[in-house]
């Protein structure tokens, strides 16, 4: 019996990375239509994806009817290298690799111990620099917490350290809270304790398993940088608003899809790296972002830009739009291109003129098609 091309809604198989993904539309529907449906499955962007049935590459204008496709049909989707959101095509499942502690069993670990704790707080306090990284730590020590308010930072970056405790508010002197590449999950962070520290400007959690940030976040008011890349969160509370004074906000190889509007209240940032996550576009808010002179948007599903932004956030000169849906003849079109484009070209020219490794090839930003 013939499939019925009247249907409602049709499924298609399409077999990527060997992996068979169906995808349930109406045969009305375009191949571009098609491949904006597998975008969230495949992590591809749409211009990225060659569909082959048959033997034959389908035209993006086509429906499905006029490609031929029924109810049930097989595809095979062909991903371009490079084009693609987030950190790259899904692939098949694969062992994961402990992360590697360079030399730890010679390195820093054995220093530490053989240094009396005695000797250690009395360098801690003494300095304010409480150098924990590459300790081979599970949790924070206790001694660190009796440093009070003489510790201004905390450094206990690449650890296996699973949790931030209450204990974090004895620390009322903080200005720095170093904990990347570590084992610190959503529920582990005691974010009451964080937020009594009214002098903590850095805040780094990079490469750890966060999936959400909650909105106690908004009360560390002091923060003037914020680092939460390679994690796994999928965006920001509403409470980022009121970090007034942030001024760097790197989020970078996450999974965030949506921006809250109150970004648009962050008016001190000056440098943004939303790239490598799940984003289509960007509150119209951020063209309030005054100060912003750096933007790196790459390897993301973004097909427009807030219509304002070039004109509006006029010191804005590095925009990183590679690898997205946005090309280099889109970007013309915009309001404020013209003084943007010559914002960025004077940037360039000086680093040439002053010999800071930049390559004499002039980076568009974007994709030219």
């Amino acid at each position: 019996m013939e499939p019925d091309s009247n249907a409602t809604t049709i499924t298609i198989n399409v077999k990527f990375n060997g992996v068979t993904i169906p995808i349930s539309i109406s045969p009305n529907s375009t191949i571009k239509d098609l491949k904006s449906l597998l975008l969230p499955s495949t992590n591809v962007l749409p211009r990225g994806q060659k569909l082959i049935f048959k033997g034959k590459v389908l035209e993006d204008p086509l429906t499905l009817t006029a490609s031929n496709l029924t109810n049930g049909s097989k595809l095979m989707l062909v991903a371009s290298q490079g084009l693609y959101q987030g950190d790259g095509p899904i692939l098949k499942k694969a062992n994961v690799v402990p992360k590697s502690r360079k030399d730890s069993h010679l390195g820093s670990s054995n220093d530490v111990k053989k240094i009396p704790v005695k000797n250690r707080m009395e360098r801690w306090k003494a300095t304010g620099v409480v150098a924990l990284s590459e300790s081979n730590l599970e949790a924070i020590p206790e001694e660190v917490w009796v440093c009070g308010s003489s510790a201004r930072v905390l450094d206990c970056n690449k650890n296996s350290i699973k949790s931030v405790p209450d204990e974090i508010a004895r620390l009322t002197g903080l200005e720095k809270l170093l904990m990347n590449s570590n084992e610190i999950e959503d529920e582990s962070i005691r974010w009451e304790g964080l937020t009594t520290l009214k002098y903590i400007t850095v805040l780094s959690l990079k490469h750890n398993n966060l999936t959400t940030l909650p909105s106690a976040l908004g009360s560390l008011t002091s923060l003037k940088e914020l680092y939460v890349s390679n994690n796994k969160l999928g965006g920001f509370p509403d409470e980022i608003g009121h970090l007034t004074k942030l001024e760097v906000l790197q989020a970078n190889n996450n999974r965030i899809s949506v921006i809250s509007d109150s970004i648009g209240n962050c008016h001190s940032l000056v440098e943004v790296d939303f790239s490598s996550n799940l984003l289509s576009e960007l509150p119209e808010t951020f063209s309030c972002l005054n100060n912003l002179k750096v933007l790196y948007l790459s390897n993301n599903a973004m097909k427009s830009l807030p219509s304002k932004l070039f004109k509006t956030c006029f010191q804005l000169s590095t925009l990183d739009l590679h690898n997205t849906e946005i090309t280099i003849d889109f970007l013309r079109q915009f309001e404020g291109w013209d003084n943007f484009d010559e914002r960025r070209r004077s940037k360039h020219q000086k680093q040439i003129d002053f010999r800071v490794g930049v390559s004499r090839d002039f980076d568009e930003g974007a994709d030219k098609n």
